[in-house]
């Protein structure tokens, strides 16, 4: 009977969750403030880092950007964290040294594991803060010549799921979670990108999705938003339909291919 009764209320919960999400499609979402808040931007020398730093500085925020050892001493604790580093090695497997393996992993993942640790403790204590975690359309689907980029930034988005189901089963749900998913940004790391169905994104616009995800509490931003359609689809297409999918979007860029650099 019991099982029951928890079948009911799943199917009532899922029912109310799509029509909530249907409700927010068509009104705007309240935004949070974080003016004063301190916050700390990994990677924001350039890029999306960058922007992401100007906006919050619009919004009269306290920028860390960034060494960890000096932020709790001069600035107090951080609330929101950026985990925004990267990097990128575009070359076919056999192509890419071992140390640029390692270092891909180091940078876009491992970086958000120690980050985060040593900065949660006090949002913990004050069941307050934001993790926000820059993955990647890479994260949810794959594009050759890039293995340990996309490896990573699987990672990531995995990352950001987990710690968001394990706040909520802590309950310290005051701790909020964002996941930046963008598809190609020109941010230089990849040269002469280009593909046929999205656009190659610039950083500011990516910023900007970025910042309006935080304020409004987004758990995963999609950048453009419609790519989130898109991925729905994948999951439900036929391995030969997403091979046709994948042949028309004809993603472009430089990469070292058998030793030798060549468009992909």
């Amino acid at each position: 009977m019991n099982i029951i009764l928890d079948l009911l209320l799943l199917l009532i919960i899922i029912i109310y969750s799509y029509l909530e999400s249907l409700v927010k499609v068509f009104i705007p979402q309240r935004r949070k403030s974080v003016a004063g808040e301190i916050v700390l931007i990994t990677g924001a020398g350039h890029g999306i880092g960058r922007h992401t730093a100007y906006e919050f500085a619009k919004r009269k925020s306290r920028l860390v950007l960034w060494d960890i050892n000096k932020v709790k001493k001069e600035v107090g604790d951080v609330t929101i964290v950026v985990n925004n580093a990267g990097t990128i090695y575009p070359a076919d497997l056999l192509s890419t040294k071992d140390e640029e393996i390692t270092k891909t992993f180091e940078v876009n993942i491992l970086g958000h594991f120690w980050i985060t640790k040593a900065l949660l403790p006090a949002m913990m204590q004050r069941n307050h803060g934001h993790i926000v975690t820059v993955a990647s359309v890479c994260g949810h689907g794959v594009i050759p010549y890039i293995i340990p980029y996309c490896s990573s930034k699987f990672a990531a988005v995995s990352f950001h799921r987990a710690l968001t189901s394990e706040f909520e089963a802590l309950g310290k749900t005051g701790i909020k979670t964002s996941c930046v998913c963008p598809v190609f940004v020109n941010t230089g790391f990849t040269k002469n990108p280009s593909t046929r169905l999205f656009p190659v994104l610039e950083t500011n616009e990516v910023a900007r999705s970025l910042i309006d995800g935080i304020l409004t509490n987004k758990k995963m931003i999609f950048v453009p938003s419609y790519l989130n359609i898109f991925l729905t689809l994948e999951k439900f297409l036929p391995e030969r339909a997403l091979a046709a999918i994948n042949h028309v979007q004809d993603i472009q860029f430089e990469a070292v291919i058998g030793h030798k650099t060549k468009m992909k």
